[in-house]
C-alpha cells in the first residue's frame, strides 16, 4: 500500500510520571494533543506503526551500541522501567515479524540496519503508545537511531534512513504509518535537568514543518549540543519522519514544560 500517517511527539518520562505536577493549562492542552493525534493516526486505518525512538540504554550500551535498528518480534514488553514510576502498566505489544523482515530487508537495500527479535520498549516508546494506541490494539514496528553515544550518525544519513522507510513503506501491500518520538531540547542526567532552549526548539520546529532538508541537515552536533543539551540529539528522529513523509508539516502543540523537562511537542506531517 503505502505509508499513510507520519507525525512526531515527545516522549520525555515527565509526562505521564510527573504529570498532576505541569500547570492544569499545560498539561491539558498536551493531553489533547495527543488525543488528537490518536484520532488521526486511528483514521488512517494503519496496519502497522513505525516508532522511530532514541533508545536510552535498556536494550543498546557501550558493547553493542547500532546506529540504526529496528524490531522483527511476535511482541514486546514495556516499560522497561518502573511502572509505578512511569505510570504506564506493563503491558505486551504486539508486532509483525513477517511485515517487519518485509521493511527491513527493503531498508537494507540502502541503509544498514540492525534487528532485534526481542526489545524491551523504555519510556522513548512506551510514552506515545500509553497516548496513540491506549486500548494496545496496534502492531508496533520499533525503530532506534542511536541518540545516545557518540559518534552518532550523521544527520544526512537520518534522512535517508527515513527515505528507506519510505521506499519500505511503498512496497509493501500493507498500510504503515510512522511516528518519530523525541527531544527537543533537554539535558536529562544533569544538573540542567529541567532547562528548555524554547528559541532553539521553535526554530527548528519551523524548518521541520516547512519540510526544509537543508536547513534540518545544518546543525551540528556540537552546536546542538551547545544550545539544546545531549536530549537535543534526537532531532534525528524527527528528521527521519521528516524524509518518509515528504510533505509539509503543521506543529499542534508545543510548550516548554519544564517539571517534565523537555520542550513539549505534538505534531503531524502530510504525506508528499
Amino acid at each position: 500500500m503505502s505509508l499513510v500517517f507520519a507525525g512526531v511527539c515527545s516522549h520525555a518520562p515527565g509526562i505521564t510520571g510527573r504529570a498532576e505536577r505541569a500547570p492544569e493549562d499545560l498539561r491539558k492542552n498536551l493531553a489533547a494533543a495527543y488525543a488528537a493525534m490518536q484520532q488521526a493516526l486511528e483514521a488512517a486505518r494503519p496496519d502497522a506503526l513505525i516508532v522511530i525512538a532514541a533508545e536510552h540504554f535498556a536494550n543498546f550500551f557501550m558493547n553493542n551500541m547500532p546506529a540504526y535498528a529496528m524490531g522483527m518480534g511476535e511482541d514486546y514488553s514495556g516499560p522497561i522501567e518502573d511502572p509505578e514510576w512511569l505510570r504506564i502498566p506493563s503491558r505486551t505489544v504486539k508486532g509483525d515479524p513477517d511485515l517487519s523482515r518485509r521493511i527491513i530487508s527493503s531498508v537494507l537495500e540502502t541503509v544498514d540496519v540492525a534487528y532485534a527479535e526481542e526489545w524491551r520498549f523504555d519510556h522513548g516508546i512506551m510514552v506515545p503508545l500509553h497516548f496513540l494506541d491506549p486500548r494496545n490494539e496496534l502492531k508496533i514496528i520499533p525503530a532506534n537511531i542511536n541518540c545516545q553515544g557518540p559518534p552518532l550518525t550523521p544527520l544526512h544519513r537520518a534522512w535517508a534512513f527515513g527515505e528507506a522507510l519510505r521506499r519500505a513503506a511503498d512496497s509493501v501491500p500493507e498500510r504503515i504509518a510512522i511516528v518519530g518520538t523525541g527531544g527537543i531540547s533537554h539535558w536529562p542526567a544533569t544538573p540542567d535537568s529541567g532547562r528548555i532552549n524554547e528559541q532553539w526548539d521553535r526554530a527548528f520546529l519551523d524548518r521541520w514543518a516547512s519540510g526544509a532538508r537543508e536547513a534540518m541537515l545544518r546543525y551540528s552536533d556540537a552546536e546542538t549540543y551547545a544550545d539544546a543539551g545531549q536530549g537535543g540529539f534526537e532531532i534525528r528522529t524527527f528528521i527521519a519522519t521528516a524524509a518518509a513523509a515528504k510533505g509539509r508539516g503543521t506543529v499542534h502543540y508545543y510548550e516548554p514544560i519544564p517539571i517534565y523537562a523537555v520542550g513539549c511537542t505534538v505534531a503531524t506531517m502530510e504525506i508528499g
